[in-house]
């Protein structure tokens, strides 16, 4: 891999990630560009103790643009983009948009190709191990900032999902916290470890899944399996067997292998509800631990925490959406219409198909 980092016209960082050692990146951002003005601000909830990001600079971003005029796209011509070269494997910079910013944090959009009708379902091996190293590396350098606490890389894809651009991106935030539902994984991990006398929560649930039903498909490094209380009507845990505390914590092995065992499982979702539907929507979020002391989550430590991706679709049945409503969206208490037996035997059913 090879990495060239430089400087948009508005002096936002963009950074190449390339296959080939011997790839120039010289070419300069020629949009007449103001320097980005952001009002990222974070309000603590005082009953629940959450924090919610108050950005209003965010509803003047791009929304739904036509394919020709994409900003993720490669330049071309006089047709300028967020990407100044005319070619690109995989594209990682600070998001003109962000919903954190300065003491607030930071937020970067990974861009998993240059080709604007692919998916990462379409991504080779050699290209996903890629997107795979940007992570990880990003992951790394994030978690020096002053005031980043934690750093979640994520995609969304769909329309349904509120994605309003096309092209094959994801996203990385960097928090100057901790995340409620990673502190919620961390306080049922510290009593977990008191009433078991020393036990990990990780491990318990990972033994569990694998003598089980709910298993997916399963690697010499990896295993995705369906959890026993799933959210979302198709909803599977990817982790790594050995348990690591984040993306760098990832032996060569598990590198290795993750390509395929990750597109194996995009295709599959891609397959559940059949052809005739259209692709199938979802969101792809690794959970790592948190980079700040943990303290306030008695007798944890960062290496209790396992690494794992949480893939999901709102999709519960052909043409038709799981909504967030009532007990959802009021009360934090899913409904799902999907047993997640079945929904593991679906996935088991599509493969290779």
């Amino acid at each position: 891999m090879k990495k060239t980092s430089t400087r948009l016209a508005d002096g936002r960082e963009l950074i190449y990630y390339d296959l080939r050692d011997d790839s120039v990146r010289d070419a300069t951002d020629r949009r007449p560009l103001d320097r980005t003005v952001t009002t990222s601000e974070i309000r603590r909830d005082p009953l629940l103790g959450d924090a919610v990001a108050i950005a209003s600079h965010r509803q003047g971003r791009t929304y739904h643009p036509p394919a020709d005029e994409c900003p993720l796209c490669p330049s071309e011509g006089e047709r300028l983009s967020e990407i100044p070269d005319s070619s690109y494997d995989v594209v990682v910079f600070e998001n003109r948009f962000p919903s954190l910013a300065g003491d607030s944090g930071r937020c970067e959009v990974v861009c998993f190709t240059s080709d604007h009708n692919a998916s990462f379902a379409d991504l080779t091996e050699e290209q996903a191990g890629l997107v795979l190293e940007a992570w990880t590396d990003r992951t790394s350098e994030l978690s020096h900032l002053p005031a980043v606490e934690q750093v979640f890389c994520f995609e969304n894809r769909g329309a349904e999902i509120g994605v309003t651009l096309g092209h094959p991106h994801g996203q990385i935030y960097a928090y100057p916290f901790t995340t409620p539902r990673t502190a919620l994984m961390l306080r049922s991990a510290a009593t977990h470890k008191e009433m078991t006398g020393g036990e990990n929560l990780f491990d318990a649930v990972l033994e569990r899944e694998l003598a089980g039903e709910r298993v997916v498909l399963e690697g010499e490094h990896w295993v995705a399996f369906v959890p026993y209380a799933a959210h979302w009507p198709y909803e599977v845990h990817l982790y790594p067997k050995r348990r690591v505390p984040d993306l760098l914590g990832l032996d060569e092995g598990a590198r290795t292998e993750f390509p395929k065992v990750y597109l194996e499982l995009l295709r599959r979702f891609d397959r559940i509800f059949g052809e005739s539907e259209p692709p199938t929507p979802y969101i792809a979020a690794w959970h790592q631990a948190p980079f700040g002391a943990l303290e306030e989550f008695d007798g944890v430590v960062r290496e209790d925490f396992a690494l794992h991706l949480e893939l999901f679709t709102i999709r519960r049945t052909s043409g038709k959406l799981k909504f967030l409503a009532g007990s959802e969206s009021g009360m934090n208490v899913f409904i799902n219409d999907v047993p997640p037996e079945r929904a593991a035997e679906r996935l088991r059913e599509v493969a290779g198909s």
